[in-house]
């Protein structure tokens, strides 16, 4: 997809979950358009473009990142991972499937945020305490008040990463 600002001279090359891209997009692009309207990646979402709510968090090197406020250019050779890159509809990642199965969503428009976010802090710490998920969620906002049940879900994920790192997968990603 083209943009209708003055393209960049040489298409910038990505990697996101796990696969290499080039878009033509002018560098100061904000990395969530590039991801939602030239690769069509719409886990990440616009909330309030300033890089306050979490919405549009995506891991960068397996880090949160607000995508909304980083350009595309401040991405090119670095990991990109969207919630997309987590799992699929039929085999959902861990943090997705806690957060499925606590029912963690009214709107659903924070869960983006809040699942990167989570699956950020366990990729650092597989067992952090509840004070530390709390801390990490304190700057994604969620407007209809599901924060009961988002804790629920980053518990349960803990839990999850737990039983996946004790339980391996066989060769065809089923449990072992």
């Amino acid at each position: 997809m083209e943009h209708s600002a003055t393209l960049a001279a040489d298409p910038i090359g990505l990697k996101v979950n796990g696969a290499a891209v080039r878009v033509a997009a002018p560098p100061t692009t904000s990395l969530l358009l590039v991801l939602r309207n030239d690769l069509a990646l719409n886990g990440p979402k616009y909330g309030c473009g300033l890089g306050e709510c979490g919405a549009c968090t995506v891991l960068i090197d397996g880090v949160a990142a607000r995508s909304c406020v980083i350009p595309v250019k401040a991405a090119q050779g670095r990991e990109v991972t969207t919630l997309e890159g987590l799992g699929t509809r039929e085999r959902p990642g861990p943090t997705q499937r806690a957060f499925i199965d606590c029912q963690a969503a009214q709107c659903g428009y924070c869960l983006n945020g809040m699942i990167m976010t989570v699956e950020a802090l366990l990729r650092r710490d597989p067992a952090p305490s509840e004070q530390a998920l709390r801390s990490e969620l304190h700057h994604n906002l969620c407007r209809c008040g599901t924060h009961v049940e988002i804790m629920q879900a980053a518990l349960r994920a803990v839990e999850l990463r737990a039983d996946a790192m004790v339980r391996p997968r066989g060769p065809e990603g089923a449990d072992a």
